[in-house]
């Protein structure tokens, strides 16, 4: 595997290659970005992965320096999963200047749910990856669908940009009790991690309740979200949103259209906030 930080040297080992598939990524890589590996390997070759803690989506507060880097250990994952080139650019090769030009997404789409308790997040994340394409120039890129908001996002850049490309959606990893993977799980202490499969099952009862009603009456569904929520307050989390939406442009479901719904939540256990979703 070739490890490169300059966007011209990658440029020049890619030339040529017309069916990279590209995986981007904040690194400490765990399962679920290593099958997002071998995914891209069906699609497209040579695989193309990179590791970068990008900035411009981290907010004030947030947790952009103690965030897990584990570069060593990430490394050895790549070549074991067959990984051709690892872009791992500093930010000094990424950003040589400030990074003026930003990527907004649409308001309805960018400001809500992960947009509202991450203002400015989505900015950052079209601005990185949009950066990131252009650096690889991939015929595919793979995103997980963990990040349901941001697949979509990305998705609608790409299509309204008509960039050469197609994104291919992965299902979510989890682990044996239902936690869905992330790199932010190592910060729950032993009891939280015990605790955290607890969302999961918060929205797997939400979506059986969904279903018991038929997704007929979407006036229903304010309460149902509120219920959950409470469920999960009563055992000492902090939801930010516990959302009932549609699929197809995560708005909030007609009462003649909500036949294909995803479930989406944002909940703080201690100090670590976990995302998962769950489509219904």
């Amino acid at each position: 595997m070739k490890i490169i930080s300059d966007i011209q040297e990658l440029r020049s080992q890619l030339r040529g290659q017309n069916r990279a598939s590209f995986v981007p990524t904040m690194g400490n890589l765990h399962e679920g970005h290593l099958s997002l590996m071998r995914l891209a390997r069906q699609y497209g070759d040579p695989v193309v992965a990179s590791i970068f803690v990008n900035r411009l989506q981290f907010g004030p507060g947030e947790d952009f320096d103690s965030y897990p880097r584990t570069m060593d250990a990430d490394i050895a994952k790549l070549e074991k999963e067959g990984v051709y080139v690892l872009f791992a650019p500093h930010e000094k090769d990424l950003y040589p200047e400030p990074q003026e030009y930003r990527i907004n997404p649409p308001q309805q789409l960018g400001d809500i749910l992960e947009g509202e308790f991450r203002p400015g997040f989505f900015i950052g994340v079209c601005t990185v990856v949009m950066k990131l394409f252009s650096c690889v120039q991939p015929s595919v890129s793979i995103f997980g669908k963990k990040d349901y908001q941001q697949l979509m996002i990305i998705r609608r850049m790409v299509q309204q940009f008509a960039l050469p490309m197609q994104i291919i959606p992965a299902e979510t990893i989890r682990a044996e009790d239902g936690l869905a993977l992330s790199s932010r799980n190592s910060y729950l202490s032993q009891i939280e991690r015990t605790e955290a499969p607890q969302l999961k099952i918060a929205l797997e009862a939400l979506r059986q309740e969904i279903l018991s009603l038929g997704a007929s009456d979407p006036k229903q569904f304010l309460r149902l979200e509120q219920k959950a929520k409470d469920a999960l307050i009563a055992r000492g989390w902090k939801p930010d949103y516990i959302a009932i939406r549609q699929q197809k442009d995560l708005l909030i479901p007609s009462s003649t259209d909500n036949t294909h719904l995803v479930i989406l939540a944002a909940a703080k256990l201690g100090k670590t906030r976990l995302i998962d979703n769950l489509e219904v």
